[in-house]
């Protein structure tokens, strides 16, 4: 088989959609590397890494542009990855988005197989097309630690009459998404339960948070009760996840005015004591929630 059969081969295995063919192209030793693989990994990680790019997309194809011989054994090619993101896919839920990612793969090869394959695309492409953002920041500056944040909001207008807090001390990135995971999944649970209002899921350094509010402070048992949030309780009590854990439900002391900007005269305006009505006269925008 010349360098471009082979070559031809592992696209055809990606088109096929079999990740234990797409593994099997490269020879014993062979090596696969891309901007998200963090150097260079085996066959049977290409394998693993394969079955998971095929969940999120599973319609993934790729329609190669040309493929060009350098040598009898190294070859080029161009092409765009195609797919719609329908599975999840980077720690993230799907987005639904279809991509047409531009790249290009680098290839030596021993025979029938390949020792090595180099990727070069655009993350920052793939991230536009997905309809992601991507904020850039450092993780700490001096006592100061940067993260992430989400909300998920009900848009009631109501009074919290409880907060609710809870932090998980994480260990690795694998243990950020399953956190992620599981807090994506309490918070679907938690929209349908009476008293709820709003909750923010934050990950700070390798903390993460959420804070929830209610509606007063006997809404929050209602998570106990079993399902998603259960679950992750017992996994967190389990002998192989997490550094540390906390949890807390606080009740405010005394709530300060709900500030609202009037469009007619500019100025800053207490929503409830004025009953939503700037003293100019004109009617404030909508409240806010409070959470």
């Amino acid at each position: 088989m010349g360098a471009l059969e082979v070559v031809q081969a592992y696209f055809d295995a990606w088109n096929s959609r079999d990740s234990a063919a797409i593994g099997a192209t490269l020879s014993d030793g062979g090596t696969y590397e891309d901007p998200t693989t963090g150097g260079p990994i085996s066959a049977a990680a290409l394998t693993e890494t394969a079955g998971g790019l095929l969940a999120a997309f599973p319609d993934l194809s790729f329609d190669v542009v040309s493929i060009s011989a350098a040598s009898e054994t190294t070859v080029a090619s161009q092409w765009p990855m195609k797919g719609t993101n329908s599975g999840p896919f980077g720690g993230g839920p799907p987005t639904g988005k279809t991509i047409a990612l531009p790249g290009a793969d680098f290839f030596t090869r021993d025979g029938g197989k390949i020792v090595t394959v180099k990727g070069y695309f655009d993350q920052r492409t793939l991230v536009d097309q997905l309809g992601l953002q991507v904020i850039v920041q450092p993780y700490a500056i001096g006592p100061f630690s940067c993260g992430y944040a989400v909300r998920a909001a009900t848009g009631k207008t109501t009074k919290p009459g409880a907060m609710s807090l809870t932090w998980v001390e994480v260990r690795s990135d694998e243990e950020v998404a399953e956190v992620r995971e599981r807090g994506r999944q309490i918070s679907q649970e938690m929209l349908a339960m009476p008293g709820f209002i709003s909750t923010a899921n934050m990950g700070i350094g390798n903390r993460l948070i959420t804070t929830t509010a209610w509606e007063d402070s006997e809404a929050p048992k209602q998570i106990l009760a079993g399902g998603a949030h259960k679950d992750a309780m017992n996994r967190i009590f389990s002998s192989d996840f997490s550094a540390a854990f906390s949890t807390t439900v606080w009740v405010p002391q005394r709530f300060n005015g709900l500030w609202v900007r009037c469009t007619a005269c500019n100025q800053m305006v207490d929503y409830e004591r004025d009953d939503g009505k700037c003293p100019c006269g004109a009617e404030l925008p909508d409240q806010p929630p409070h959470w």
